[in-house]
């Protein structure tokens, strides 16, 4: 039984393929069935061209200035992927729900997939969760998916390197202003 298939899984896959973007249809393939995907049939150029282009549109919602402006841009994106809900049991997996119709090539899913995930996740955690890293130079996205919902780092490599830099310039400055 899936609870909520378009949960925490969606919103990290499109967080992974974001940061890592894939460079052919079988690398694709091999990390949605990683992320237990279920992949109906082969993959041609034209999905990884078409999930490239998701990824453009779905950062925009990473990159939104404010709650509003997310919320719009992920409701545009809603609109063109998500269709009504519909029970389904592919592949054995159990009944759960789908947003998006039958049979659909693998870009298709994973927009529907990616769409109505991040919507779950930001109305479910908080509209915040889902961001870059704080490091200035790591362009790195991800879902925060903490107890808290303070996460401002996608790794703690770059919670460390952010610490101990922070620490460096305060020491610069208490020595400068002993001298």
């Amino acid at each position: 039984m899936h609870l909520n298939p378009y949960g925490d899984g969606a919103v990290n896959l499109a967080a992974d393929l974001a940061n890592r973007r894939p460079g052919t249809p079988e690398e694709l393939a091999e990390r949605c069935d990683a992320a237990g995907l279920v992949l109906e049939g082969p993959l041609c150029q034209a999905d990884l061209d078409r999930t490239l282009a998701l990824l453009d549109t779905w950062e925009g919602v990473v990159d939104a200035p404010d709650e509003r402006q997310r919320a719009e841009r992920l409701n545009r994106l809603l609109a063109v992927t998500a269709s009504h809900p519909r029970l389904t049991d592919h592949a054995d997996g159990g009944w759960h729900l789908h947003y998006r119709d039958d049979h659909l090539p693998l870009a298709a899913v994973l927009s529907s997939l990616i769409a109505v995930g991040t919507a779950f996740h930001l109305v479910g955690r908080g509209m915040h969760r889902l961001g870059r890293c704080a490091v200035t130079e790591c362009p790195t996205i991800f879902a925060d998916t903490t107890r808290t919902g303070r996460r401002r780092y996608c790794s703690q490599k770059c919670a460390n390197r952010d610490a101990v830099r922070r620490h460096r310039t305060t020491r610069a400055r208490t020595d400068a202003a002993r001298t």
